[in-house]
């Protein structure tokens, strides 16, 4: 993600920011059109050092509480990790096939790779750590893909299904549904359940993104598992009380943030809202994606900043061909007609009080056309948030690092060509979530949901300091909190995660909060003192 914010040593009402986010993913069943699996990987920079500072490159990582203290930059690393050639994760509830082993998975053995920075991979990535500041405890907010990471991008939280009211409601657990097309009807669950079925060694009972239909089976192919939701509030419910009974065991006290008979997404489900406004989840043709979360009612960072008279906008690459294409039928298709945008990276799509209302919406979703003019122009809101199309955004097999950074050079040479602009502006670079690799670096645990992994976030503004590397554990919330510190803004709501403190830490451990869980709000990767 790429935020764009003016500094606070100027006047507040002139401060900016704009948000841009390379895609990476968890997802442990992503295939191209063609069936093909698609590989994942974590990105990030990394230089660690001895206690005698000796630079030991990409290839050093002691994971010692001593050690981490000695960690000057994150590491870029594709990891994959070995529990996935057993899980059958994204399986939406088929028995595990009786010719099933490590080597039908589509997930290949326990491979281990990396970004080689000194060999010359990621240089722009590389350039951007060496001369602005980095963090090297920034976390992926959630244990989920692309779309649940976003979603805390916007909201500060998880999200649950609603009825027609926005009333806390089950979503369909074995149960028919789309009754209207009967040739896509078909019983789903969309109720998480990773406990394994029997006998099998970890072959999860229900999970997925949803199978049959368009896009998972094609047209006119009956529907069926579905499962991403859970009430964690039900310490009986599949996969529940071991978390539950993990955060209560914890040294410090962890609020679940688990309401009483709410079922909250853990994963990728398309938004409630076409971006015409239209609602996605009751459309029911034959061409739609089911496995879609209704509207939400719940607040976002965007409501806060209304209220308070701070502009903002979403820039999603491609957002115009989507408006022409809402069902995306040519996602993937190459040439003039490409829509490659993606909606689940887009937290307000799943906001009744962004979509629902036009001005709102046609106001403040836009093109990533609209921000090269605004940045011309010096007409950019305060607060910005940029999405690159799946051809540019970093995400493995669909695309490359190179085409992300080169997506990031532009933004960020546009706004230094614009001196006015570029005096009050900071670009948080960072990208959606760790892919589910492994990752050395420690995880907090704030609530049900998450922390994840690390994942790379670097500063690019006049007001830091070359070089300079944050160990304050942070999250995607970060921003948020960074968003209303600066212009002294409420929380979004009284659960949501800005409500929790910045980081204390020990003398001999900068990576490990004292007053846990806590997560930074950005601050001290600005020196605005010497600027």
């Amino acid at each position: 993600m790429l935020h764009i914010c003016g500094t606070p040593a100027l006047d507040r009402s002139q401060f900016q920011v704009i948000s841009l986010t390379g895609r990476l993913t968890t997802d442990p069943e992503v295939r191209d059109r063609n069936g093909t699996q698609v590989g994942r990987l974590r990105l990030a920079v990394q230089r660690a050092r001895t206690k005698d500072g000796e630079d030991r490159g990409a290839d050093y990582v002691d994971v010692t509480d001593d050690a981490r203290g000695r960690f000057d930059v994150i590491g870029l690393s594709t990891r994959r990790v070995v529990a996935r050639v057993t899980v059958g994760a994204g399986a939406n509830g088929l028995p595990q096939p009786s010719t099933y082993s490590n080597l039908t998975t589509g997930e290949g053995s326990a491979a281990m790779g990396f970004y080689n920075i000194a060999k010359g991979d990621a240089p722009y990535t590389k350039w951007l750590a060496d001369n602005y500041s980095i963090s090297d405890n920034y976390h992926q907010p959630a244990k989920g893909g692309t779309g649940l990471d976003s979603i805390y991008l916007g909201f500060g939280d998880a999200i649950w299904f609603s009825d027609a009211n926005f009333n806390p409601a089950e979503p369909p657990h074995n149960v028919q549904i789309w009754q209207s097309n009967p040739d896509e009807t078909g019983v789903v669950d969309e109720v998480e359940n990773p406990n394994p079925q029997l006998g099998t060694n970890n072959w999860y009972t229900q999970d997925g993104y949803g199978g049959g239909g368009f896009g998972f089976g094609g047209p006119n192919t009956p529907l069926f598992g579905g499962g991403s939701y859970t009430n964690c509030s039900d310490s009986d419910a599949p996969g529940v009380g071991p978390v539950l009974n993990y955060l209560a065991s914890l040294p410090y006290q962890v609020d679940p943030k688990c309401d009483p008979n709410h079922y909250y997404l853990l994963n990728n489900y398309n938004p409630g809202y076409f971006g015409d406004g239209s609602n996605a989840y009751t459309d029911h043709n034959e061409v739609n994606y089911a496995f879609t979360i209704p509207p939400t009612n719940q607040r976002s960072i965007a409501d806060v900043m209304m209220e308070k008279g701070v502009s903002w906008k979403h820039y999603g690459d491609q957002w115009n061909v989507y408006l022409g294409d809402k069902y995306q039928l040519n996602y993937g298709t190459v040439g003039a007609a490409s829509d490659q945008y993606c909606n689940i990276c887009n937290p307000f799509q799943y906001q009744a009080s962004v979509m629902a209302d036009a001005a709102v919406r046609t106001v403040h979703l836009k093109d990533t056309i609209d921000l090269y003019n605004d940045i011309k122009n010096g007409t950019l809101p305060a607060v910005s948030y940029v999405k690159p199309s799946g051809w540019v955004d970093g995400h493995p097999a669909s695309s490359k690092w190179d085409l992300y950074e080169g997506f990031v050079k532009k933004i960020v040479d546009e706004v230094k060509q614009n001196k006015e602009l570029w005096e009050s502006t900071a670009i948080f670079v960072t990208v959606d979530e760790g892919g589910g690799y492994y990752d050395s670096g420690y995880v907090q645990a704030v609530d049900y949901f998450g922390d994840g992994t690390r994942i790379p976030l670097i500063v690019v503004s006049p007001y830091t300091k070359a070089g300079h590397v944050s160990h304050s554990y942070a999250d995607h919330v970060s921003i948020l909190k960074f968003i209303e510190y600066n212009w002294k803004l409420p929380t979004i709501s009284k659960r949501s995660r800005d409500n929790l403190p910045n980081p204390k830490h020990e003398k001999h451990n900068a990576y490990v909060p004292k007053n846990s869980p806590a997560i930074s709000d950005l601050v001290d990767l600005f020196d605005f003192d010497t600027h």
